[in-house]
C-alpha cells in the first residue's frame, strides 16, 4: 500500500472547504484532479473515505479515522519542506489562521498586510470562528494557527487586550457619556451575545441580576437588534470596527478585558512559517 501527500491532501480539502469544487479553487487545481485523487485514495486504501451522496460531502465512518492521521501526515511533510526553505532563508507555505469575527475585521488586515509585505513566500488563508471553535479547530489539526481568546498555556505571542463596551443606540441617554456602569443598564431589555463572549458578559454582570431578554449568536444580528431599539448589548471593543451609523460604544465598569493571543497549536509541532509568523508579531 503506498499512500501520496496529493491524495491526503485533496481529500482533507474536501472536507474542510465542504465540496469538490471549493477544495480545487482552495488547492489551485482542477476538480476534476481532487476528484481522481480522492478515488485514487479509496483505490488505495480499499475502502470509500467520502459519502458522496448529498451535499457538501462527508467522511464515511473509515475517513473520520483517516482525518486525524491525514493531517497529521500532511502538517509533518509540510513542516519538513518549510523547514527547509527557512533554512535558506525565507518562510513558505500556506498557513490557515482561525479567529474570532471580530478579531477577523478589527485586528486581522493589518497583521495580514505586514505579513504580506514581511513573508512574501507565506499565505494566509483566514478561517472566522466563535471562541470554542477556533480552539477546537487548532487543537484537531483543522488550522495551523489561531488568535485564541484567554488561552490556558503560556505559548504564543499577545496581539492584544480588548475591553468590553457597552453597546447602544445612538439616541440612548447613556450614549454620550464617558464611561457607564452595567447596573445604569439594568432598565434597558438586554440582548446577550453568546456567540463566544458570554464568559465575559456574565463576568461583567457578577452580582446583579441578569436576566437577558433575547440570546443571540451572530453578531450582525445583534448589531441590527440594538439598532433598531431592541434593546442594549455588551460587546468587545473590537466591534467598533463593524459599527453602523447608529449606534455607539461607551466605557464600560467594571472593567472586563480578553486577552488575545497568537499561537500555533498545544503541545505539537509548529508549522515553522506560524512560527515565522508569531515571531514577526513578537519583534513589534
Amino acid at each position: 500500500m503506498t499512500l501520496n501527500f496529493a491524495q491526503l491532501r485533496a481529500f482533507l480539502a474536501v472536507v474542510d472547504e465542504g465540496g469538490f469544487g471549493a477544495a480545487a479553487e482552495a488547492l489551485g487545481v482542477t476538480q476534476s484532479a481532487v476528484s481522481h485523487a480522492v478515488a485514487a485514495l479509496e483505490r488505495t486504501l480499499g475502502h470509500p473515505v467520502l459519502v458522496r451522496r448529498g451535499a457538501p460531502p462527508r467522511p464515511t465512518a473509515f475517513g473520520v479515522e483517516v482525518v486525524a492521521h491525514a493531517r497529521a501526515a500532511v502538517a509533518a511533510s509540510a513542516a519538513i519542506t518549510d523547514l527547509a526553505a527557512r533554512r535558506g532563508g525565507a518562510a513558505r507555505g500556506t498557513v490557515k489562521l482561525a479567529a474570532p469575527p471580530t478579531v477577523c475585521q478589527g485586528l486581522l488586515p493589518d497583521l495580514m498586510a505586514r505579513w504580506g509585505a514581511e513573508f512574501p513566500h507565506v499565505r494566509v488563508r483566514v478561517f472566522e470562528g466563535e471562541d470554542d471553535e477556533v480552539a477546537e479547530w487548532l487543537a484537531n489539526g483543522t488550522v495551523e494557527a489561531a488568535v485564541v481568546v484567554d488561552p490556558p498555556g503560556g505559548d504564543g505571542v499577545p496581539v492584544g487586550e480588548d475591553a468590553f463596551h457597552a453597546l447602544l443606540r445612538a439616541d440612548h441617554p447613556l450614549a454620550g457619556v464617558g464611561e457607564v456602569h452595567v447596573a445604569d443598564l439594568a432598565d434597558d431589555p438586554f440582548l446577550l451575545s453568546c456567540g463566544g463572549c458570554e464568559r465575559h458578559v456574565r463576568q461583567v454582570h457578577a452580582g446583579l441580576p441578569f436576566d437577558p431578554l433575547h440570546r443571540v449568536r451572530e453578531l450582525g444580528t445583534l448589531l441590527a437588534m440594538v439598532r433598531a431599539g431592541v434593546g442594549v448589548s455588551v460587546v468587545p471593543g473590537l466591534v467598533a470596527s463593524m459599527l453602523v451609523p447608529g449606534l455607539v460604544l461607551v466605557a464600560l465598569r467594571p472593567r472586563v478585558v480578553r486577552r488575545l493571543v497568537l499561537s500555533g497549536p498545544p503541545g505539537r509541532e509548529w508549522h515553522p512559517a506560524v512560527t515565522a509568523l508569531v515571531d514577526s508579531v513578537r519583534r513589534t
